[in-house]
């Protein structure tokens, strides 16, 4: 199902920090098949470096400049909606520097488990230098809340998220442009082609608000520019 053309790489991958998503992706919970999609993001902060072929032209890649990724999806069925969103090229505005061990990543959208499809939830963590905002909703005893929405317009296509657990709170809002855009063709195991309309880019920019909870009030840690962010969305007969 792909476009016609040549590609090929020779890459090394260093993964850096990874988002373990808890026991949702757990071997016994894996065994049971109890979920209807896994996810894991064992490089949510990457450095690739290489070369990529594409159509007989070398492109050079170097990893100070990748801002790269690497995770797996697997089971018997795609989540519907599908939402991800991440980045590791943040710029803190607080300070006017590049975050350099900090990475978000926001994943999922109705899982199901055991053909029983849960309401709208998503995993999602922020790693800023060196501190983990894990907003997890697997994790009971964070009690987690999610809030999120998608917007096509002319031009661009917006994410509008909101987590909360009982420590912090992250508002993340997520631009990309039809334009750098591409609709991804997946397959699922039993055949069947659901998601037709599944936008996939990794261009995305936005702005990410990150908060402390102190008592009744929230507390800014750092306001986040973030680039060169991958994102995706997509529901089922669309």
């Amino acid at each position: 199902m792909c476009d016609a053309g040549e590609i090929s790489f020779d890459l090394v991958i260093d993964k850096q920090i990874a988002f373990n998503v808890g026991y949702g992706a757990s071997k016994p919970l894996r065994d049971m098949e109890a979920f209807a999609m896994y996810w894991h993001a064992e490089g949510m902060k990457s450095a690739y470096g290489g070369t990529v072929t594409f159509n007989g032209r070398t492109y050079i890649v170097t990893p100070g400049k990748s801002y790269g990724y690497a995770d797996k999806n697997w089971g018997r069925d795609f989540t519907s909606p599908w939402v991800w969103l991440s980045s590791n090229c943040l710029v803190s505005k607080k300070t006017g520097r590049l975050l350099t061990n900090s990475v978000f990543d926001i994943g999922g959208g109705r899982p199901k488990i055991y053909f029983v499809p849960l309401d709208r939830r998503l995993l999602g963590v922020m790693y800023y230098e060196g501190k983990e905002y894990d907003f997890n909703f697997s994790k009971l005893h964070l009690h987690v809340k999610t809030d999120f929405s998608f917007e096509e317009k002319e031009t661009e296509v917006i994410w509008h998220v909101r987590q909360e657990n009982i420590h912090a709170v992250m508002e993340t809002e997520v631009h990309c442009l039809k334009k750098d855009m591409l609709f991804i063709n997946y397959e699922s195991p039993d055949g069947r082609k659901n998601h037709n309309r599944l936008w996939n880019g990794g261009n995305g920019y936005g702005i990410i608000k990150l908060y402390d909870k102190k008592g009744d009030d929230l507390v800014l840690v750092d306001e986040i520019e973030a680039t060169h962010i991958g994102c995706e969305y997509g529901e089922y007969g669309e």
